[in-house]
């Protein structure tokens, strides 16, 4: 099992690399299908593989002098997703331990996935001709990236192909520099909700050489899906995008029935 996780998570790392979708909103959904462990344990194994990946991705752009975000207007962006994903790590939590059976929560989240991701679809097939906005203001950034960190950490995705969309509409980015300022964003918020389960030393249960074989997944995924992405145009990125959120949406439904029926 140690090396089928190795294995998901690099792949799901190098198309997280690639998009800007962090790997979690891959990696979620693949390994509830496969039953490997308890809901909470595998939302924890995902968030801190997508830490790993994000974090080598932004540091590198950082260091190559290749970064394309856009500080000024993403950092409250950041805080706000990172205030957001610790509402909703208790929102999980609260949820879970109110449930009569706490594993059907993994269903909730299925179905919540689908949703989200099949309006991402459409706005992507779409978003040609929808107009878009370019946000400036920050008390607006921060409500943004709350309601961001809100439901990806709910769903235990880090942020993903919602972090897209928003670039997209509120901000006009094109699809390689929107994956990059999702990427940081990814970042911010994963390691907030990071350090906020230790803090509270509210760690899941699970095996250390599974969490070591994820870490390094996210970063040899980072690794590889970074140089990819630098050969690959905007509308190669977008249609790759595509292809992914519609997998992403049938393993949701496959997760969803498993869980609630």
């Amino acid at each position: 099992m140690t090396i089928i996780l190795l294995l998901i998570s690099f792949l799901a790392s190098v198309a997280g690399a690639i998009c800007g979708i962090g790997g979690g909103v891959i990696v979620k959904p693949v390994l509830d299908s496969l039953s490997v462990a308890s809901v909470s344990t595998i939302s924890f194994l995902s968030g801190c593989m997508v830490l790993s990946m994000s974090c080598y991705s932004v540091c590198k752009e950082l260091l190559n002098g290749e970064s394309q975000v856009a500080f000024r207007t993403v950092t409250p962006l950041a805080v706000g997703a990172a205030a957001g994903g610790i509402l909703g790590n208790n929102l999980f939590s609260l949820l879970r331990a109110a449930a009569a059976q706490p594993e059907r929560v993994g269903g909730y989240q299925a179905v919540s996935l689908a949703v989200i991701v099949l309006g991402t679809l459409l706005y992507t097939v779409k978003s040609d001709r929808i107009r878009t906005h370019n946000i400036r203001n920050i008390p607006a950034c921060l409500m943004i990236g709350l309601l961001l960190g809100l439901i990806s950490s709910f769903l235990s995705i880090g942020g993903g192909p919602i972090n897209l969309v928003l670039f997209y509409y509120f901000f006009s980015m094109s699809t390689k520099t929107a994956a990059q300022n999702s990427l940081y964003i990814i970042f911010i918020s994963q390691l907030a909700s990071l350090l906020t389960t230790l803090a509270t030393r509210s760690v899941p249960e699970c095996r250390m050489i599974w969490l070591i074989a994820m870490v390094a997944g996210g970063v040899m995924g980072g690794i590889a899906g970074r140089g990819l992405n630098r050969r690959l145009n905007d509308e190669q990125v977008r249609k790759l995008f595509i292809v992914l959120m519609a997998v992403i949406i049938v393993i949701s439904c496959y997760n969803a029935k498993q869980f609630l029926f």
